[in-house]
């Protein structure tokens, strides 16, 4: 009686470029940093936004910008990973300042600038409401307030009152939530007053949105 044919062990399984060893960073999608890597800390509450997601959201802005960075300034008011911010500075902001409140995040921020040579951002540890608070303040404007807070801590009732007065005329606000900012006619919240949802998705459980003032804010 013949032999079966021994079969060769099955090789292992080759582990893909992009899998769970690349899960604590993100890229830079577009502009002069283009495919950069950046850290994620394994910081609690700290969610970064997906790529994908950013691409979408960025497309969204330029397409209300003309692409046109030159002259923006950009406000990242809960900046964690940087992603949002350093997107920004990499397509050319005028300015950019990162604001986060854990010592460790800022450190990462600082290291991520100085090997980017990021001289467009600024980097500032402090309470984001307090910032933007003292922003408001001194007259201070920004083109783009980005707004991608820790979910279920009404960051975003506190924050958006106060960003009509912080942005020029046509300014945008980038704002990620757990729940769709939509209610039914007469049910729009207070803190929502005076806000037009212009762009809006999802992904997975998270919920984006481009955000336009329909009234100006008179200091």
């Amino acid at each position: 009686m013949p032999k079966k044919p021994v079969k060769s062990a099955a090789k292992p399984a080759k582990v893909p470029v992009h899998g769970p060893q690349h899960s604590n960073q993100v890229r830079i999608i577009g502009g002069q940093w283009k495919r950069t890597p950046l850290p994620v800390l394994a910081a609690q509450g700290l969610r970064p936004t997906p790529d994908r997601v950013r691409e979408t959201v960025f497309n969204w802005i330029n397409h209300q910008r003309d692409a046109n960075w030159a002259d923006a300034q950009v406000l990242d008011l809960y900046a964690g990973s940087g992603a949002l911010g350093f997107e920004a500075a990499s397509r050319g902001a005028q300015s950019v300042t990162m604001v986060d409140m854990a010592t460790p995040v800022v450190r990462q921020l600082e290291d991520i600038k100085a090997k980017l040579k990021a001289d467009n951002v600024q980097i500032l540890r402090g309470d984001a409401l307090v910032v933007a608070q003292s922003a408001a303040a001194r007259g201070q404007k920004y083109d783009l307030i980005f707004l991608d807070p820790p979910y279920q801590q009404e960051f975003l009732e506190r924050n958006l009152p106060l960003c009509v007065r912080l942005l020029k005329e046509g300014g945008l606000v980038y704002a990620e939530s757990g729940a769709a900012l939509a209610w039914p006619d007469g049910d729009t919240p207070d803190w929502m007053a005076g806000w037009e949802v212009i762009r809006a998705d999802k992904a997975g459980m998270v919920f984006y949105h481009l955000l336009q003032a329909t009234v100006t804010a008179k200091i």
